[in-house]
């Protein structure tokens, strides 16, 4: 199983030298796996990964979308492959089952006056599909989806993929409660190898940003040490918080739990079965192509 990070930043891209290091993309990760190309949101990292896949010749993949909040879909707009109608793509979400659907919602961003283009040029979105969060369902023969409502508002879903021995949860936007572990998420990644947590905030910025939806990266290193995952990847960094700020989360996080590391745009993490061993490579094809779609 392999991830490759596009975008890891929230809220709002920060084209910025002071975060080239980290990233400014918004949330976009790629895992390839058991035959399947799924991403995960559509942020504006995902431009970069169409221009990988075209490269690629891959024509088909997997959209998982945690919400619809506009820096987790401004980048669906600019994903080239969907244009071609030879490309396939199912789109899916499981927080709109009882509204108009993900259809209809990534149709409202691409129409007058927002957007010149609409979502019917696009014939290589094949499939749009809504589910409830909490269920579980299959990719291709044998990759397996779990899924888990998160506490956001206007709601969101969390993911666990897991094939041949390996599992990655991508767990953003949920706001937790101190001092009440969130047992959904605790249920999503009990035992997983790697898990991707909202980490926006820090706990002493926490309390002046409570109902805001998000998280901090201490409490994705205790809800990971009680479900036994093996690593926690800071993400969804906040735009306020630049290089030298996620250089010292890097630093305090790696002092509180050996399992936490800050993710960065353009890094990916090889999932192997059997040894249960995650390798941290510098994935250059993926720098290249982020370096090609700036």
């Amino acid at each position: 199983m392999k991830i490759t990070f596009w975008g890891v930043r929230g809220s709002i891209p920060c084209p910025s030298r002071t975060h080239v290091h980290f990233g400014g993309n918004t949330s976009c990760v790629h895992v390839s796996v058991g035959g399947e190309e799924i991403i995960l949101d559509a942020g504006t990292g995902i431009r970069g990964l169409g221009r990988s896949f075209q490269r690629r010749g891959i024509t088909r993949a997997t959209l998982l979308l945690s919400h619809t909040h506009w820096d987790h879909i401004c980048g669906f707009p600019f994903f080239t492959p969907a244009y071609d109608p030879k490309w396939s793509m199912r789109i899916l979400a499981g927080h709109l089952p009882h509204e108009s659907g993900i259809r209809s919602v990534l149709a409202s961003q691409m129409t007058d006056p927002m957007f010149p283009v609409p979502l019917d040029a696009m014939r290589g979105a094949s499939a749009f599909e809504d589910f409830n969060a909490g269920e579980t369902f299959t990719l291709g023969a044998d990759v397996v989806v779990k899924t888990a409502p998160l506490n956001h508002p206007n709601g969101a879903t969390g993911y666990r993929i897991e094939h041949g021995g390996v599992s990655f949860c991508y767990v953003t936007d949920t706001e937790h409660r101190p001092g009440q572990p969130d047992q959904n998420i605790l249920r999503l990644i009990d035992g997983a190898d790697l898990v991707l947590y909202d980490s926006t905030y820090t706990d002493a910025e926490f309390p002046a940003k409570v109902g805001w939806g998000h998280s901090t990266w201490q409490e994705g290193v205790r809800l990971c040490r009680a479900a036994g995952a093996r690593r926690l990847g800071i993400f969804h960094h906040d735009p306020d918080h630049d290089d030298v700020f996620l250089r010292a989360v890097a630093a305090e996080a790696k002092e509180m739990w050996r399992g936490a590391l800050v993710v960065r745009e353009g890094r990916s993490v090889l999932l192997e079965p059997g040894s249960r061993s995650e390798r941290l490579t510098a994935a250059p094809s993926s720098y290249a192509d982020i370096a090609l779609a700036r």
